[in-house]
């Protein structure tokens, strides 16, 4: 059971992608840091008055500090967007973490926010301490035909109801999303579609969302992971929940008996998946969260963009100018780039200019300076 205590009130932000595209995000709770890669309805104010989201929200943020936010195209993000790409979504969930000045946290991937979630822990598995994944799945390219089917169904019926005043076409979704919903869950779920996003970016959604496939990154996670299913999950079969587990090294697979894609709040599985994760949160409880707290030292560094930001983390862990490259998939010279523009910004020169931007680092989050960095 989560342990009971007062959630604050969250705090709403926005940040730039790197294709310009902004970003809302919101924080609330108190603990360990926990990011949940999110699904694409979303609406970070609305999902507080929504008896549909508000126990996941309230709940969560009684053991961590929580970070939502909303998908691009979608809730307060921008609704006028040029790609919603996978690599897209991915990149929005590096802008929205280097923007809450987070360094290391947990990372939850719900639903089609699974596939994101293990892309971003297989590219940084320094700052990832543990994954959970909920009702998600390893791919699309590989669907079934009925799956196919399926999802050329939704489209048509996106396009032909999506905002349409009654919800005759959207409740069929809702009905495979929340089958044991109330009429007035079910309501809600119909408002969050036509608030949430548009006819054309729903549709844009849906098409992009047919070509993921995280499978050849799945041997490569080598992190604490949790993985919870839906039984009945009529969205993202069970076999999709079983197929992470068993493919990503050391994951422990919790089944949830209920038939819902989105739990509900007096159902027993919402109770088992809130206790689950509090307790595989639980070793991270004695790690503050790394979270820029706009102090003087902290503030030093908020001239950096966040690919420098990145940069100058991994001097500070000791790596050379060729580890770094490696590591962000760079060319040395760009990485060389990086670091005389950063020297510039933080007013360093000579030869001491490298520790002592690690330095600044180290010290923006409580850490003592290291003797020397090398590189």
């Amino acid at each position: 059971m989560a342990r009971a205590r007062p959630v604050p009130p969250q705090t709403i932000r926005f940040c730039r992608s790197d294709d310009g595209v902004q970003v809302a995000y919101a924080q609330h709770g108190q603990g360990p840091p926990l990011v949940v890669a999110t699904c694409w309805l979303s609406h970070l104010e609305y999902d507080l008055q929504s008896p549909v989201w508000r126990h996941f929200v309230e709940d969560l943020g009684r053991f961590s500090t929580t970070i939502r936010y909303d998908e691009r195209g979608f809730g307060l993000s921008d609704w006028k967007v040029p790609d919603f790409s996978f690599e897209s979504r991915v990149r929005d969930l590096e802008a929205v973490v280097d923007a809450a000045g987070l360094e290391r946290f947990a990372l939850l991937g719900m639903s089609q926010g699974g596939p994101v979630a293990v892309a971003y822990a297989h590219r940084h598995p320094e700052r990832v301490t543990r994954l959970v994944l909920h009702g998600s799945y390893v791919a699309t390219v590989d669907s079934t035909p009925e799956s196919r089917q399926l999802d050329d169904m939704f489209i048509q019926m996106i396009e032909v109801g999506w905002a349409r005043p009654e919800g005759r076409f959207r409740r069929v979704f809702t009905d495979m999303l929340m089958p044991g919903a109330t009429p007035e869950q079910m309501s809600w779920v119909d408002a969050l579609m036509r608030i949430s996003t548009s006819t054309e970016n729903a549709v844009a959604f849906k098409r992009a969302r047919q070509d993921v496939d995280v499978t050849d990154l799945l041997p490569g996670l080598d992190l604490p992971t949790l993985v919870l299913h839906a039984r009945g999950d009529q969205m993202n079969l069970f076999e999709e929940g079983r197929r992470l587990a068993s493919e990503i090294r050391g994951a422990r697979l919790v089944t949830l008996e209920t038939d819902n894609h989105v739990l509900m709040a007096d159902e027993p599985a919402w109770q088992v998946f809130l206790s689950e994760v509090d307790a595989f949160l639980a070793p991270d409880q004695d790690v503050a969260p790394e979270i820029r707290s706009g102090g003087p030292r902290a503030a030093q560094l908020d001239c950096l963009t966040a690919r420098e930001r990145e940069v100058l983390r991994l001097v500070a862990a000791g790596q050379d100018n060729r580890q770094i490259a490696e590591a962000l998939t760079l060319s040395v010279r760009t990485v060389e780039r990086h670091l005389q523009t950063t020297y510039r910004k933080l007013g360093l020169a000579g030869s001491s200019q490298r520790t002592a931007a690690a330095a600044m680092v180290l010290g923006a989050h409580g850490y003592a300076p290291a003797a020397s960095v090398s590189g």
